[in-house]
């Protein structure tokens, strides 16, 4: 199936040319950006060494034993 997406002077009104895109061909070129994307943040999200790994999540460990002793014990509600 083709189909044909108007520019410059067509967009205005004016009769112009349109240019042909495959759309089976723009369909493969999107999911492959979309693969390279889920790629990269996989790369990133994954890709670590072990002492990155290890540093993490012993930054992640200090922050919740912060917040844990941050937190005040007191059971009492509120008063409105």
């Amino acid at each position: 199936m083709l189909r044909f997406e108007l520019t410059g002077a067509a967009e205005s009104g004016a009769i112009s040319m349109a240019d042909i895109i495959n759309l089976r061909r723009a369909r493969k070129a999107r999911a492959r950006t979309e693969a390279e994307a889920q790629a990269s943040a996989n790369r990133a999200r994954f890709g670590r060494t072990k002492a990155e790994t290890r540093a993490a999540k012993a930054e992640a460990d200090r922050i919740a034993r912060a917040v844990d002793g941050a937190r005040r014990d007191d059971e009492t509600p509120p008063k409105p």
